[in-house]
């Protein structure tokens, strides 16, 4: 005897999904995929309908399924020193800076003055901190980029803490030669802007340019009158 449930459905050569109408067989999806199981269908033989047992549910605080947990950022050290030590590599990464500007720092952050020499001591020995270094670098930068005079780079170096000597040491870079063609350079830049004033009015305007700029007031005058006269 046939029951009704094992009736095929016309066209079907999968027994007993009539019994469950709106289930779709694979043939039937698009692409010929098959559909993801639902917590209540029927086994595959045509059988009752099986319930799966639910995914138990996740603990508070358990990372999602696929993603990794966060990773906790390293406790900063917590003695004197090494507080020292980090804050100053995280200022060296990427630039130099003067044993000063270090101490400066290490200050602000109530290293005491004992436990800071002691750590800008040892990286002076290993090469971290060298003003020397430093201020040759910043007068050769300095000079070719925004053509700085001898005086505005020894006053900028003195800012920062570099010693006398080192400073002197430094521009020895910059002869009065150099100096004078970057004055001239300046002036000629600058000339495009102030052409069309009086001539007395451009004149002051272009050595008081040259002054800001670290430059004598004799040498800003020669080099004024050197590009003034190209232009005529």
């Amino acid at each position: 005897m046939t029951h009704e449930s094992d009736a095929p459905v016309p066209g079907s050569d999968e027994p007993g999904t009539e019994a469950f109408p709106g289930l779709l067989r694979a043939s039937d999806l698009t692409g010929g995929r098959r559909r993801r199981r639902t917590a209540l269908e029927p086994d595959r033989a045509g059988g009752p309908p099986v319930e799966l047992a639910p995914e138990p549910p996740a603990s508070p605080g358990s990372p999602r399924p696929g993603r990794e947990p966060k990773r906790k950022r390293a406790e900063p050290p917590t003695d004197p020193a090494g507080r020292a030590r980090d804050i100053c590599l995280r200022l060296l990464t990427g630039t130099a800076k003067t044993r000063k500007q270090l101490a400066d720092a290490l200050r602000k952050k109530e290293i005491p003055d004992e436990v800071a020499a002691e750590v800008l001591d040892r990286y002076e020995e290993v090469g971290l901190i060298d003003d020397g270094a430093f201020a040759a670098a910043w007068v050769e930068s300095r000079h070719a980029v925004r053509g700085l005079g001898r005086r505005a780079l020894a006053q900028e170096l003195r800012q920062r803490g570099v010693a006398g000597e080192l400073v002197e040491r430094a521009l020895e870079q910059v002869d009065t030669e150099d100096e004078e063609e970057a004055a001239r350079e300046l002036v000629r830049r600058k000339l495009r802007t102030v052409r069309a004033l009086d001539p007395q009015v451009r004149t002051r305007r272009l050595v008081g340019m040259l002054a800001r700029r670290g430059y004598s007031e004799g040498l800003a005058f020669r080099a004024v009158k050197d590009v003034l006269a190209e232009e005529d």
